[in-house]
């Protein structure tokens, strides 16, 4: 029996038992504006299944269980034999399973499948993001494949699989597969075309023998994987798979798995080739252009991804607030704490509502909307991933000392926080890719200010910030050594105009206030106090 000095008094309730889904007001906004009607319903109560799922102490757990148990390396069996195999806790296989069973491999093949995956997505990181790592590589090959239409008639089927099917065999006898990516290597990180790993054609056409490594090799238990290497005619793209159609296993050397600072659950690996089968996609010389479709939809996730750590994080603290008592009240209720949850649930609206129209611009698919995407993504990616961790740290922080012990789940929160800004190249890659957007493709900013301008007049603080834009990008001299500054404009009045656009008139109001106007700080908390931010509080509530 517990003495009375162990009462528990003034702890918020675990938050648990609640639909992630339909909690988030943004996202369901997000959902209805962009799907068509005859799809809407079906999608809406997709969703909420997925969100009852993903609030369950029991799925939660799943994804406490999978980080405290991360994947090991098995390199050798029993009797010295070479199986280059890593073991997983049960709560990874759960957890993938329902990954790909709620859709978040099959976009390609669905209508409206981009939006209703991006919000899938959304709402699956916030139960365990390490997990979402093999499921945005196997939907973004897809892409890539295409390239190739013989290899994708083959293998989209099986991507886009809604059944999990595990274990290492010949895919052809697997009711579903997962794919991987490798990319850099010790010596080249993002720049790729210092990639060294060769590629020696064989007697098949098509086929060749790959010798080289690969620094970061994520979800190393895939079943196939794109990878780039050196051919005779240059950089090339190839499909490496793990088995052999005759059963054999190919030569996939791991030589050790990565220790990481967070997104432990998933496993990191560096691997040799020696002598690996691969076919060719695509044309030889023509490998960063074949797998470019699958960097681009990688990079959304990563957008995605953020946008899913950010809002678990301000539900959190929110959720706390809303609980503990301070200084004679609720937390939620005082002044400073108010404007400090208003400053968070902001910025996490903002990131969603951005990665969602981005999402339905790859449902669109028409000429306009991939020239928005072509500098969109990069800009999303570079300033929707870089807000993550500071608002994961403060949202932490609401918490106290409560927030820095691994039982609220925060911490996991805090490590996993910086992987979208590194993951499919860092914030200079991004903004170097702007530029290039820009020099080269003409068509990309009128895209750009097409969306913007759907804004024009509605509010003044908005308006001024395009006309500064515009004077950024009037004079393109010397434009790299200021390229974050304006990558970071880019983003923000994109996110400023769909807000004004599509928000609640308090939230559009408060970006425009504290990220356009010049009416907020340098940290969180530092919104104009004369803003309506308990509606801003209210609406990032997980009610449940």
């Amino acid at each position: 029996m517990a003495g009375t000095t162990h009462t528990v008094t003034n702890q918020a309730p675990p938050l648990v038992q609640y639909d992630v889904f339909g909690a988030d007001r943004a996202l369901v906004e997000a959902v209805g504006r962009h799907l068509d009607p005859q799809v809407r319903e079906e999608a809406e109560a997709e969703l909420t299944g997925l969100g009852r799922t993903s609030g369950s102490a029991q799925v939660l757990e799943w994804g406490t269980l999978a980080n405290e148990h991360p994947p090991r390396l098995r390199t050798h069996d029993r009797y010295g034999h070479r199986i280059d195999e890593v073991d997983f806790h049960p709560s990874w296989h759960r957890l993938l399973g329902k990954g790909v069973s709620a859709g978040l491999t099959s976009a390609w093949r669905r209508p409206g499948g981009h939006v209703r995956r991006a919000a899938a997505f959304v709402v699956w990181t916030q139960v365990e993001a390490g997990n979402c790592c093999p499921l945005s590589m196997t939907h973004a090959a897809v892409p890539a494949l295409r390239t190739d239409p013989a290899l994708a008639e083959v293998w989209e089927p099986r991507l886009t699989s809604e059944v999990y099917d595990r274990g290492l065999r010949p895919a052809g006898q697997k009711a579903g597969a997962l794919f991987g990516m490798g990319m850099t290597e010790k010596q080249g990180g993002s720049d790729v075309r210092a990639n060294a790993t060769a590629a020696r054609p064989l007697a098949e056409d098509g086929t060749y023998a790959l010798t080289g490594h690969k620094w970061f090799c994520s979800a190393p238990m895939s079943d196939a994987f794109l990878v780039l290497a050196q051919a005779p005619g240059g950089l090339t793209c190839f499909l490496v798979p793990r088995v052999l159609q005759d059963g054999t296993r190919n030569t996939f050397l791991i030589q050790r798995l990565k220790d990481k600072l967070g997104n432990r659950s998933n496993a990191s690996a560096e691997v040799e080739f020696a002598g690996t089968w691969a076919r060719r996609v695509g044309e030889e010389g023509q490998g960063v252009r074949t797998i470019i479709g699958m960097v681009a939809a990688t990079r959304l996730d990563c957008v995605l991804g953020s946008a899913g750590l950010m809002r678990q994080a301000v539900a959190q603290a929110v959720h706390h607030c809303a609980h503990r008592e301070a200084f004679g009240g609720k937390l939620i209720d005082k002044p400073l704490m108010r404007n400090v949850l208003a400053d968070l649930a902001l910025e996490s609206e903002a990131a969603t509502t951005l990665a969602l129209r981005l999402a339905a611009a790859y449902d669109d698919g028409g000429e306009q909307e991939r020239a928005l995407l072509r500098i969109a993504v990069p800009a999303a990616k570079f300033w929707v991933t870089k807000r993550c961790a500071p608002l994961v740290v403060e949202a932490a922080e609401c918490l106290g000392g409560n927030g820095y012990v691994e039982e609220s789940g925060m911490p996991r929160l805090v490590r996993e926080s910086p992987l979208n800004s590194v993951w499919e190249g860092a914030g200079n890659v991004q903004a170097l890719d702007v530029l290039r957007a820009l020099r080269r493709e003409p068509g990309v900013l009128d895209a750009y200010l097409r969306e913007v301008g759907l804004a024009r007049g509605a509010d003044h603080r908005l308006d001024g910030a395009v006309k500064g834009l515009l004077t950024e990008l009037a004079d393109l001299d010397g434009v790299e050594g200021r390229a974050r500054r304006l990558v970071e404009r880019l983003a923000l009045v994109l996110q400023g105009s769909l807000l004004v656009r599509y928000a609640p008139p308090e939230v559009a109001d408060a970006f425009c206030a504290g990220r356009l106007g010049g009416d907020g700080g340098a940290v969180f908390g530092t919104l104009p106090h004369t803003l309506d931010l308990a509606s801003l509080v209210d609406r990032a509530r997980p009610v449940h």
